[in-house]
């Protein structure tokens, strides 16, 4: 049996699948601080026997917390003489312009921590001035003294010539193995300084936290007997081993929703539909990426924390393309001084939750009103719904602020929920050249499926499938992933007159480290699969774009090919070329995978049961333009294959309810997936 687990802000959710291709799935509130405790709850939940586990994967948002909450170590910085100051100057881009109260991100390293040794690499890797290795054991005891738990290191042009980088962590480790150390050509060998040490300090600021959580975790499944087969989905979308996530814990940053993108990517293919638009919602946040012509969008240029006011703090570490927005089933609706209603991004997560929950919210959420417009029914909850409560709060708060109705007020948060979904889904599409008719939303997460037949309609989109078991899709798609890293390396060079041995031996050198971490991680040379990426730009150019690179050596016939791919993409991505600028390589890109065997799709069972035998209730449901409307209501457990149905209608499934609308048609393909299609105008 195959088992992924997924930590979200509310809920932490499991997906099993058996060796006969048959899917279950469990949800369980999550357990902060102890996150793991919410793992082994949610397979207590889902009475699967741990021992026949044999392969455990695993998503978390332990990371990115313990960066956006500030709660990772004290961290030390050793860089090169004259250059501590870095994380200061950061870079001069401001986001907005005309806010005079601009202020730089603080750096995660406080300037007396950040410390220099006499050391010099040039450009090109040789070396100007030797490291001076006494100044490293003063810096030693000096962290020492001032209780530092992890230490940074970030050398110049380290990317080039990492000679001075690996001394220093030889000498750190020999002088006090206790403390977590990060060398930056670790983590990245890209170029661009400040970006570089950015991501060596964030790897080092979260390492003990991570080191101690898989610690836990790996301890806890010991205990219940599961397989040693154990893997963590990385940013990049595919998977680690436990031991390298704890020495790279910056490629979790974004963990757990990356799964979904490419669970929805595999789906596409199976179902035949390359051009997709991946939507997840859970109870906190919004996620959507685009994935064009099947091709899942993974870039280095991430940050956190980065808004149209703040500049953010960049991570030089393949991550896949989200854009993430504070809305959710959680998000409270909340009116601001302007006297307008706002939902999110703060959310009541699981505790104390919605004022359904009765857990002690007081403030309406999208999920209160999703249960006072008939879209949710109170008998699915785990709780007692007080509806009294649910609507005296949403009355309160927003509608005798608007004179107006409760459910006018409840379809008003509603409302403004989806206006926020749906500027997130024109940033990845509309905004990026891309016509959303061109694609198929694919709605997961316990959220996705009730907003996105409403976004659809807004949004021009002709086709929405809704995945079977997708309140956990994200951890239904790390079922579907294989092992990945990622090695960039900055390589300048004009591509007319390029050096074909030296380049050739670039990659070979790429391939070689490659196959040399497969081998450490157990996964067969015949299971190795590279594909190779140049970053190119016309000479003079600030950024580049991402051109694919054919496999086997490089010739001047290849060379040639990929000048006029690099033109084309360039075209697509800016709106212009220049066909005779000349061009150069700024980065080679080595995407390594290792195949892991997957769990097969079990096809449902063909002339089972009927439409009206599906049919739980008609409850009334209340629809902007319509009002009241009587609306059908069907458990998604007991459609079958080919069955056929037009909106208005509900369908409920555990953890999530799809809302079709008026005008809508619905059919349940052979996998059990709900496909819903719109008449696009």
């Amino acid at each position: 049996m195959r088992v992924a687990t997924d930590i979200g802000g509310t809920f932490t959710d499991l997906v099993y699948v058996d060796g006969e291709g048959n899917i279950g799935v469990a949800k369980s509130p999550t357990t902060p601080p102890n996150f793991e405790q919410g793992v082994i709850d949610v397979i207590s939940k889902s009475e699967v026997d741990p021992q026949s586990i044999q392969t455990f994967i695993h998503g978390t948002t332990v990371i990115i917390n313990a960066l956006t909450e500030r709660t990772g170590v004290t961290t030390g910085l050793i860089t090169t003489a004259g250059f501590r100051d870095v994380l200061e100057i950061a870079r001069g881009n401001r986001p907005d312009l005309f806010n005079l109260r601009y202020e730089k991100p603080e750096p995660f390293v406080e300037r007396y921590l950040r410390q220099e040794v006499s050391e010099r690499m040039n450009q090109l890797g040789e070396v100007v001035l030797p490291l001076d290795e006494e100044r490293i054991k003063e810096l030693v005891d000096y962290f020492k003294k001032e209780n530092v738990d992890a230490i940074a290191v970030a050398y110049l042009h380290a990317y080039k010539n990492p000679a001075h980088e690996i001394r220093t962590v030889e000498l750190i480790e020999k002088l006090w193995p206790e403390v977590a150390v990060t060398a930056s050509h670790e983590v990245t060998k890209e170029w661009r300084e400040y970006e570089r040490t950015n991501t060596a300090v964030l790897n080092s600021y979260v390492k003990p936290i991570a080191s101690s959580y898989i610690n836990r975790l790996n301890g806890r499944l010991g205990e219940l007997g599961t397989g040693e087969l154990r893997y963590i989905m990385q940013s990049n979308g595919g998977t680690t081993t436990f031991e390298q996530a704890k020495q790279t814990p910056i490629n979790m940053v974004e963990s757990g929703p990356v799964a979904g993108i490419y669970g929805a990517a595999y789906l596409g293919e199976i179902i035949g539909e390359k051009n997709i638009i991946a939507f997840d919602i859970g109870g906190t946040t919004a996620k959507c990426s685009l994935i064009a012509d099947g091709e899942v969008k993974v870039s280095t240029d991430y940050y956190i924390e980065k808004d149209e006011y703040n500049a953010g703090y960049p991570i030089k570490t393949p991550v896949v393309d989200i854009v993430e927005i504070g809305n959710g089933g959680g998000s409270i609706a909340w009116i601001d001084e302007g006297g307008a209603l706002k939902v999110g991004p703060q959310s009541a997560g699981s505790v104390p939750g919605p004022v359904a929950y009765g857990q002690g919210g007081t403030e309406p959420t999208t999920t209160d009103a999703n249960l006072l417009t008939g879209r949710l029914s109170a008998g699915n909850f785990d709780y007692d719904v007080d509806m009294g409560r649910v609507k005296e709060a949403i009355k309160e708060k927003v509608a005798d602020r608007f004179g107006m109705e409760p459910e006018d007020g409840a379809l008003g948060i509603i409302r403004i929920a989806n206006s926020n979904m749906l500027n997130a889904l024109k940033l990845i599409s509309v905004r990026k050249g891309y016509d959303p008719r061109d694609f198929t939303l694919v709605a997961f997460g316990g959220g996705g499926s009730m907003h996105a037949p409403a976004l659809a309609k807004e949004l021009g989109v002709g086709k929405v499938v809704v995945p079977i078991a997708s309140p956990v899709f994200s951890a239904w798609g790390m079922l579907m992933t294989d092992l990945r890293h990622d090695y960039i390396q900055t390589y300048i060079a004009r591509v007319n007159g390029l050096d074909l041995k030296k380049f050739n031996n670039e990659w070979d050198e790429l391939a070689d480290t490659a196959t040399a971490q497969f081998q450490e991680e157990k996964i067969a040379k015949e299971n190795i699969r590279l594909l190779r990426f140049a970053d190119m730009r016309y000479a003079g150019q600030e950024h580049t774009v991402k051109v694919p690179l054919v496999s086997g050596p490089i010739t001047q016939e290849s060379i040639q090919q990929l000048i006029c791919d690099f033109h084309e993409l360039h075209e697509k991505n800016y709106t212009f070329k220049i066909e005779d600028a000349e061009t150069e390589i700024v980065n080679l890109h080595l995407t390594a995978f290792g195949s892991i065997e997957k769990p097969t799709l079990k096809k449902l069972e063909t002339g089972v049961g009927s439409v009206t035998e599906a049919l739980k209730e008609n409850r009334p449901v209340y629809y902007e333009q319509e009002g009241w409307v009587d609306t059908d209501v069907y458990d998604r457990q007991k459609l079958g294959p080919d069955m056929t149905f037009n909106g208005p209608a509900i369908i409920e499934e555990q953890a999530a309810v799809t809302v079709i609308y008026p005008g809508q048609s619905a059919l349940i393909d052979d996998y059990g997936n709900l496909i819903i299609e719109t008449e696009v105008r």
